[in-house]
């Protein structure tokens, strides 16, 4: 494992904020009013619903006690105390310390073996401990790159290998050789059921589930999605699994976990596309194996691979003796 370190090898300081205390003493105006809206008052430029957060946090007194219920009636006379402590949201941007294991990395370019249950992007509900945040810490330059390098993502409970542009120059070459279809990325999964043929493409349209919004699914008006899968043994039976091998001609949100589901055949474990826990295994049965591209500056040929780490490896063995890759 590679931790993430300044150039010069020592560890970069994490960046202290205070947070600022603003007071109010209400006047008759705001007699009877509900807490949250006079904290509107206080800090407008701040949503009523992150202040109902700092409410419920702690970080309001009113006449010198906390006040922990949004809806509480203030009176004309006490005094507002609020503590305007960081947003999650404002954490989502700043260098945190973090372990990676490393395959390849110059000047401009960094290939990592991404462990399940690392989030890559931020977003609501991970706006820290991500990718992005030890990217930020190991090379200052990230922050002057568009999401600080990353050009393609694995979902989070996804393992594997991962590419990360480390200069403009890369971060351009290599969104448009991925575009070009000139990386070659390769997967392997544990899919419920057995598929008819044992090679198969599935070309389909790929866009946002219109009844569950927190899905993708096949749609028509989709953005074009090709998934070639290749059948790697079978446990046969009524709870067959089948191991495949998947390999990426796009590069859509939740790609392979989608074209499979929609045949029928969702992965082990993935509760969001009507998998099931079996095997063993506690998270979605995908894991990036290989990747394959052009040097995004020097244009050498590189290849890299990635065995599956213990829990998908143990599932696998159950369903074929091949490895895995």
């Amino acid at each position: 494992m590679t931790g993430l370190q300044e150039p010069d090898g020592e560890p970069a300081a994490e960046p202290e904020t205070e947070p600022e205390t603003r007071t109010l003493k209400l006047t008759a105006s705001l007699h009877a009013e509900r807490l949250d809206k006079v904290l509107v008052t206080l800090a407008p430029e701040f949503s009523r619903s992150h202040l109902q957060q700092l409410i419920e946090g702690g970080h309001v007194r009113l006449a010198g006690q906390p006040a922990t219920v949004s809806s509480r009636r203030v009176k004309s006379g006490q005094l507002v105390e609020l503590v305007l402590v960081p947003t999650e949201e404002s954490l989502a941007f700043r260098p945190q310390t973090m372990d990676l294991a490393v395959l390849f990395e110059d000047e401009h370019l960094l290939v990592i073996d991404k462990p399940a249950g690392l989030v890559v992007h931020p977003a609501p509900g991970n706006w820290s401990g991500t990718l992005l945040n030890g990217l930020l810490h190991r090379h200052p330059g990230a922050a002057n790159l568009p999401r600080a390098g990353i050009v393609h993502r694995l979902d989070k409970d996804t393992s594997g290998v991962m590419m990360v542009g480390k200069s403009l120059q890369a971060v351009t070459a290599l969104t448009r050789d991925i575009a070009a279809r000139l990386v070659n990325r390769r997967y392997v999964a544990l899919v419920h059921g057995v598929p008819a043929d044992a090679v198969f493409t599935i070309d389909a349209p790929i866009g946002r589930d219109p009844r569950v919004r927190v899905r993708m699914a096949v749609v028509a008006g989709g953005r074009p999605s090709r998934t070639d899968v290749r059948v790697l043994g079978s446990t046969g039976g009524r709870d067959a699994v089948t191991a495949v091998g998947c390999t990426l001609h796009t590069g859509r949100t939740h790609q392979i976990r989608v074209h499979l589901a929609s045949r029928g055949h969702p992965l082990v474990a993935d509760l969001v596309y009507g998998g099931r826990l079996q095997l063993g295994l506690q998270r979605q049965a995908l894991h990036a194996v290989s990747l394959s591209l052009e040097h995004p500056i020097s244009r050498l040929p590189l290849s890299f691979t990635c065995p599956p780490p213990a829990d998908f490896a143990q599932a696998w063995s159950q369903v074929t003796e091949l490895p895995a890759r």
